[in-house]
C-alpha cells in the first residue's frame, strides 16, 4: 500500500504500525547514502529524527546493512558521528548472521573473501578465518562479502575448497546496492555466480532477504519476527525478509527502489506500507 500522504493508510496498516514493538532499519538507500567507495554518508530525510523518536519513546530497533566493508561497531561509530542513536549492539551485517549460524553448525574454518568487516565478527564468535594468501587446510565454509580484489587465483581456490566439500556461503546475491551515484554493483554475487558456474555449488545467503537474518535481529531485539516492522528500499531484500517472517514491511522509495519497482511485485509480496522517505514514515507513525 502506498501512502502520497498520511490519510491514505489504512486503518489495519496504521494498527500494525502503532504495535510495532521493534524495528529493523535498512541502512543504504533507507537511511543514508554514501557514495561508491563506500565513504561520504549523508542522512536521508526524517533518518535521523525517526530513530531519536524511537529512541525517546523505548521503542528498540536494529540497523541491518548488507554491506561487510565495515565491523558492526564500526558502522555505529560512523552512524553516532551523523547524530543517530545507534550502539554496536543496534547494528548487523551479514557478518554477525555467519558468526552465529557458521559456530552453531560447527564450520570453523572459514575461507574468506573480504576483509575485517567479516573476519572480527567471526574470529570473535571463536571461528578459524582463512585469507586468499593465508596456508590452508581443512575449509569447513566459504563466506563471500565484499571483495574487489578477487582474481583468477582466488577463484580456483575457491573451487579446490567447495570441490574438497567446504559450504559456500555469500553476504548478499543483490546485484547492485544504493548510493548517491546511482546504483553500484554487489561484489558477493559477481563472486558466487562464479563459484557456482564452475562447481555447480549453490551459495547459501546468510544477509537479507534470508529469514535466518531476520530471525537473528529478532533475537538481537528479544522479540518475535511478528512484532516487528522491517523497513527497506530494495524489493528483492527488505520487503520479502519481513514477508517471510511475518513482520510488517515497509518500503522506502529513496534508494533503489521507486513506486514501479515495488508496484510491479505480485500482490502478496509488496509492501504492508511504501512511503516516500523515513521523513513520511515518521509522519504515519505520529497520526493518531
Amino acid at each position: 500500500m502506498s501512502a502520497d500522504d498520511s490519510t491514505s493508510v489504512s486503518a489495519h496498516v496504521l494498527e500494525r504500525l502503532h504495535g510495532t514493538r521493534g524495528f529493523v532499519f535498512d541502512l543504504d538507500g533507507t537511511l543514508v547514502l554514501g557514495d561508491k567507495s563506500h565513504a561520504g554518508l549523508q542522512p536521508l530525510p526524517g533518518a535521523i529524527e525517526f530513530t531519536r523518536e524511537l529512541t525517546r519513546r523505548g521503542i528498540p530497533f536494529v540497523i541491518f546493512t548488507n554491506g561487510t566493508v565495515r565491523t558492526p561497531d564500526q558502522y555505529a561509530e560512523k552512524l553516532r558521528a551523523l547524530g543517530f542513536p545507534v550502539e554496536e549492539r543496534m547494528m548487523l551485517t551479514p557478518a554477525s548472521v555467519a558468526a552465529e549460524y557458521l559456530a552453531r553448525h560447527a564450520l570453523r574454518r572459514v575461507l574468506v573473501f573480504g576483509g575485517r568487516g567479516i573476519t572480527a565478527p567471526l574470529q570473535a564468535a571463536g571461528l578459524t578465518t582463512l585469507l586468499p594468501g593465508d596456508a590452508r587446510s581443512d575449509v569447513d565454509a566459504i563466506f563471500i562479502g565484499w571483495y574487489r580484489e578477487f582474481c583468477i587465483g582466488d577463484l580456483e581456490l575457491a573451487c579446490e575448497a567447495a570441490w574438497g566439500g567446504a559450504q559456500l556461503f555469500a553476504a548478499s546475491l543483490a546485484p547492485f546496492y544504493a548510493t548517491a551515484e546511482g546504483r553500484a554493483l554487489g561484489t558477493s554475487r559477481a563472486i558466487a555466480a562464479m563459484i557456482t558456474s564452475m562447481t555447480s555449488r549453490r551459495a547459501t545467503v546468510l544477509g537479507k532477504p534470508a529469514l535466518q537474518a531476520l530471525r537473528v535481529a529478532a533475537r538481537r531485539l528479544a522479540l518475535p519476527c511478528t512484532a516487528l516492522a522491517v523497513i527497506g528500499d530494495d524489493p528483492a531484500l527488505e520487503v520479502p525478509m519481513a514477508h517471510r517472517g511475518g513482520a510488517l514491511a515497509i518500503a522506502v522509495h529513496s534508494g533503489l527502489g521507486g513506486a514501479q519497482a515495488f508496484d510491479a511485485l505480485p500482490e502478496p509480496a509488496r509492501p504492508h506500507l511504501a512511503v516516500r522517505d523515513i521523513a513520511q514514515l515518521q509522519s504515519i507513525y505520529g497520526q493518531p
